[in-house]
């Protein structure tokens, strides 16, 4: 056997996590919101830390306190299979005089519910992870404007959009009915404020 080199084997804590650790551990923290173990607030800003993780160490902090959602060996190669596509999966945003943003690698269930009251709440798809070919958005936005940004090969089905009062709704991506992967069916009302779905803006100042 040669000499060792002198190197000091890293800590697993101190491995670095790919994108497709984050995302298992933001589908274990949905299945957490769903067993009532954590509220919404502390969902979306344990997302945050997730996705910004770069070791398993910062990765394994937000779901310290969760028994029975992980195990030791969690993070040792791909997303466990046991939480992924949970069929049924819903996810529930609201926003009350706030602003809700969900961009960059989130991950979107085929089920979405925005309950947005006097505040903004901004939905980018453009780099999500969205696990359904067909999306059903329910939104119930009373006096807030809803901004959605949706890649150039994705499509919009706004008939189920039962009611606007007060309001504004306007379709700057012109898929309304047409083919499109994922198609992202809209349904619920809009008391006041705006919904307005869009591209990802081009050049030097997008987004």
């Amino acid at each position: 056997m040669g000499e060792e080199t002198g190197t000091t084997p890293l800590h697993p804590r101190d491995l670095r996590v790919s994108d497709g650790e984050r995302e298992h551990v933001v589908e274990v923290l949905q299945k957490a919101i769903g067993r009532g173990m954590i509220d919404l607030d502390e969902f979306t800003e344990r997302t945050d830390t997730a996705l910004k993780a770069r070791t398993r160490g910062e990765l394994n902090t937000v779901l310290a306190d969760l028994p029975g959602l992980v195990h030791p060996e969690a993070y040792a190669g791909a997303p466990a299979p046991a939480v992924a596509h949970v069929p049924g999966r819903r996810l529930e945003l609201g926003a009350k005089y706030s602003a809700l943003v969900r961009n960059g690698h989130w991950l979107v269930p085929g089920e979405v519910v925005v309950r947005s009251r006097y505040g903004s709440t901004k939905l980018d798809f453009t780099e999500a992870q969205v696990t359904s070919p067909v999306v059903h958005i329910e939104l119930d936005s009373k006096w807030s404007s809803v901004e959605v940004v949706i890649p150039e090969h994705a499509a919009v089905d706004l008939n189920a959009i039962t009611e606007i009062k007060y309001g504004s709704l306007q379709d700057k991506t012109g898929s309304d009915g047409r083919p499109g992967n994922p198609r992202l069916v809209f349904a619920g009302r809009l008391h006041g404020g705006s919904l307005v779905i869009r591209h990802p803006r081009r050049g030097f100042f997008a987004h």
